[in-house]
């Protein structure tokens, strides 16, 4: 029993002994674990943690919100104008053309394949490509192969940049016209036509003359489908050839436009 009471009151002694201690340091964000706390210092704590302190004591200070921001894909480059984003881009200086395309507009025996040979020019021509792909000048039986590979040829030539070009062909219509001009527009280039402003029997009488004649019926049904060129049709400038007189030899006059 002396034991007993003698290390009871050892344990007491011992308790009432740990409540007078000054409280230690349990986190190591201050000092070393086990070292006394200063009352005037506290633990450093995360700022969220003061934050929904003060939303659970009620304060009226709120956290501040979280603002998003879309950035461009680059981020070194301005937002869109609003312009774009409404569908209306902003208006730009025309450019200056890459070169110039040349149509010739007229019938057979004209004087196309003439005109271009006093000037020294080789146009692209569906006569050539008539005896390129056929050894057949008269061949008429594939007439969409041939314009379409005419229309490769001058766009190989348009995306080489080649500054002059000249398709030798009838163009008649504004339907036939229109894919050469907007092929060559929508490549940077302007448009020119040059329009044999012939009379018929002037036509009819030098193709007499030819070894490769169109027959006479062709070329009154050719004559019926001519449409002379108009600047609404995407041309820049147009050049309109004339006879002076009605004998096939004549001289050809020019007007330009």
């Amino acid at each position: 029993m002396c034991y007993t009471n003698l290390y009871m009151g050892k344990w007491n002694r011992f308790r009432r002994s740990k409540k007078k201690a000054a409280p230690t340091q349990e986190s190591e964000s201050t000092g070393r674990v086990g070292q006394p706390l200063n009352p005037g210092q506290s633990a450093l704590q995360p700022s969220y943690l003061d934050e929904e302190a003060q939303a659970e004591s009620g304060s009226e200070e709120r956290a501040p919100k979280i603002h998003m921001e879309t950035q461009p894909e680059s981020p070194s480059s301005p937002p869109a104008p609003p312009s774009l984003a409404t569908g209306h881009p902003p208006n730009k200086a025309p450019r200056a053309p890459k070169g110039v395309v040349v149509l010739a507009i007229g019938l057979p025996g004209s004087g196309k394949t003439t005109w271009f040979k006093r000037r020294g020019v080789a146009p692209l021509s569906s006569d050539m490509l008539r005896s390129i792909l056929f050894d057949d000048i008269t061949e008429q039986r594939y007439q969409s192969l041939v314009f379409s590979t005419l229309r490769s040829l001058l766009r190989a030539r348009l995306i080489a940049r080649m500054p002059w070009n000249y398709v030798d062909a009838t163009n008649l219509s504004p339907r036939e016209r229109r894919q050469w001009i907007q092929m060559a527009r929508q490549l940077g280039y302007e448009v020119q036509a040059v329009f044999f402003d012939v009379p018929l029997e002037v036509c009819l009488e030098r193709n007499s003359r030819r070894e490769r004649m169109v027959s006479e019926d062709i070329m009154r049904r050719m004559a019926a489908k001519l449409r002379p060129p108009t600047f609404e049709e995407g041309f820049s400038k147009i050049v309109v050839v004339r006879v002076k007189s009605k004998e096939g030899n004549a001289e050809p006059a020019e007007t330009e436009f």
